[in-house]
């Protein structure tokens, strides 16, 4: 099953399926939130109602964010990316040994999130960047409300996935990651996410013996093949993510964790990483970025005008006064 949301030509906001060529809406205006949080069961018994309706046909709509996440937490799951973007950052390539004792991730802002075909409003920045993932979306039943899920609970709480673009300001970024906390202002200005989630179970034949998602991954930029990678060489499944997530805290339907950014050009901070320079070169205004993942579909947007801003005020030096 696809599950979508869209704007009609009126502007009207539609939350549904997408069955062959065509949306048709979820009865009794559900919305994807509520889909989410009655789980698959629900969505296949939506389904069977609405499946022989006419709907609108998929081209006479513009195809919207499927989902408003509650929370995105975002990994760093790939080695080899991890490899060439410290190369990129501190000169020498290197996985940290904390890096493989568990799935790091950092929150990024759910209010930015823009879809299929949208135009990026980046901030300014010398060095633009895409990144290539899996969505995880979560979904499903209240077990443990939630909290410090086992893996195997964890897989049943994964409704289905999606294509996410972690926009990237490298040179803000740096920046942050010196003070040792974000980052922050590098990443929050944008995160795509589309064209729809397609549901776990169509994935079931994607599945590796040790329980990898061995689907393939690709990026364009101007129609030119950038990177392309195997979800499965991720160093942990998804349901350890999903787990780990919880550890100590929740998980909730509507939450998405992305994968982290594929290796082998996932990313442009990687390729520059490994070849000492910034070759290709950084995103710039009109520059058109396509995503293709196995099993869901395709996922592109364009790079708009960089939104300026006033400088920031610097620190003010002040006494360490210990009274007033």
């Amino acid at each position: 099953m696809r599950i979508a949301r869209w704007a009609d030509s009126d502007g009207r906001v539609g939350e549904g399926f997408v069955i062959g060529e065509r949306v048709v809406a979820f009865p009794d205006d559900g919305t994807v939130a509520d889909v989410l949080e009655g789980g698959l069961p629900v969505a296949r018994e939506l389904h069977d109602r609405v499946a022989g309706e006419a709907g609108l046909p998929v081209s006479d709509v513009t195809l919207l964010a499927p989902l408003k996440p509650a929370a995105i937490r975002d990994f760093v799951a790939f080695e080899e990316h991890v490899e060439g973007v410290t190369a990129a950052v501190d000169g020498a390539s290197q996985v940290v040994p904390e890096w493989y004792e568990a799935p790091t991730f950092y929150f990024t802002n759910p209010h930015t999130v823009i879809g299929p075909g949208d135009v990026l409003a980046p901030p300014v920045s010398e060095r633009l960047d895409f990144e290539l993932e899996l969505a995880i979306v979560i979904g499903g039943s209240t077990e443990n409300d939630g909290r410090s899920l086992t893996p195997a609970q964890s897989a049943d709480r994964i409704f289905g996935y999606t294509i996410m673009n972690d926009w990237s300001a490298r040179d803000l970024q740096g920046r942050e990651m010196k003070v040792r906390l974000g980052p922050a202002k590098g990443k929050d200005f944008g995160t795509s996410l589309g064209p729809w989630i397609v549901t776990a179970d169509e994935f079931e034949s994607f599945v590796d013996a040790e329980g990898f998602l061995a689907v393939r991954a690709e990026v364009r930029v101007n129609g030119e093949l950038i990177g392309e990678d195997l979800i499965s060489n991720m160093g942990w499944p998804i349901p350890e993510l999903i787990a780990y997530a919880s550890r100590n805290s929740r998980v909730v339907a509507g939450d998405v964790l992305g994968s982290g950014t594929v290796g082998n050009g996932g990313s442009l901070a990687e390729l520059w990483g490994r070849r000492g320079e910034l070759t290709p070169r950084p995103l710039a205004e009109g520059d058109e970025v396509r995503m293709t993942v196995e099993g869901i579909g395709e996922l592109t947007n364009r790079v708009g005008a960089a939104v300026v801003q006033p400088p920031v005020a610097a620190s003010r030096p002040r006494p360490r006064a210990r009274t007033r």
